[in-house]
């Protein structure tokens, strides 16, 4: 085997959460207007209002975002008095959101299972790199995967572990660095600009799979775009990351 051949080989896949793994951002808009509602604020974030500020990546980070908009004169809060208020509104979005993922209201999209599972029986590792907090990703995969779902992943970035969000690389960058492995020898799954920016500042190629909320977004510089993983197996993805690294 030659030495690029041997560069080229794919020895991982790494997995966005939100959007990728699953079409999560109904139930994460639903669970931030039930947050708000309980805060008793007036605010509603509609489809519209929510893909527009998709494009912040976090959700207290969101709220601040969105805070600002309709608070412009914001320094009538201490700083501390509106960090406690707004982690106040993410705690209540989470336990939201997880109610929501315990009765059913999110699965993993088509073929992800299958898809990890042929990576998982051919050796190859798993990780997750994203942006939401510990929690989320814990119940969506409890539910779609059984409670001993940790098992099946080599490495976990979240928001707990990369405090600088997409499209800064710092959660992939993490990744690789817990795989012990090259960018050559992984391939990125992502459903947003952001996070394709994310991956490829870190030299992954990536597979695009976009959901309601991202269709708009350039996808320009991912390895391939699809709508979602069902027609994908693992000689494809292998096809496909050898052709990008030859």
């Amino acid at each position: 085997m030659s030495p690029s051949s041997t560069a080229a080989k794919l020895q991982a896949l790494i997995f966005d959460v939100d959007g990728t793994l699953a079409d999560t951002e109904r139930a994460h808009m639903a669970a931030f207007n039930h947050a708000f509602k309980e805060m008793g604020m007036d605010w509603v974030w509609d489809e519209a209002l929510y893909t527009e500020l998709l494009n912040i990546s976090g959700g207290k980070e969101r709220i601040l975002h969105y805070w600002k908009q309709v608070n412009p004169d914001i320094k009538a809060l201490n700083a501390q008095a509106l960090d406690d208020r707004i982690s106040r509104m993410h705690a209540l979005k989470t336990a939201a959101y997880e109610h929501a993922v315990n009765h059913g209201e999110v699965s993993l999209r088509p073929g992800v299972l299958r898809l990890m599972d042929e990576a998982l029986k051919a050796g190859l590792q798993l990780a997750i790199a994203t942006t939401t907090s510990p929690v989320n990703i814990a119940a969506l995969l409890r539910h779609a995967v059984g409670s001993d779902w940790r098992m099946n992943f080599s490495a976990i970035g979240d928001a707990s572990t990369a405090p600088i969000k997409k499209p800064h690389p710092q959660v992939y960058l993490q990744m690789l660095d817990a795989l012990h492995l090259s960018a050559s020898h992984c391939l990125a799954f992502e459903d947003s600009n952001n996070g394709l920016q994310a991956a490829t500042a870190a030299g992954l190629a990536t597979i695009i799979t976009p959901n309601p909320f991202t269709a708009h977004h350039d996808f320009t510089g991912a390895l391939k775009v699809v709508p979602d993983l069902s027609q994908v197996n693992l000689a494809q993805l292998r096809q496909w990351h050898g052709a990008h690294f030859r």
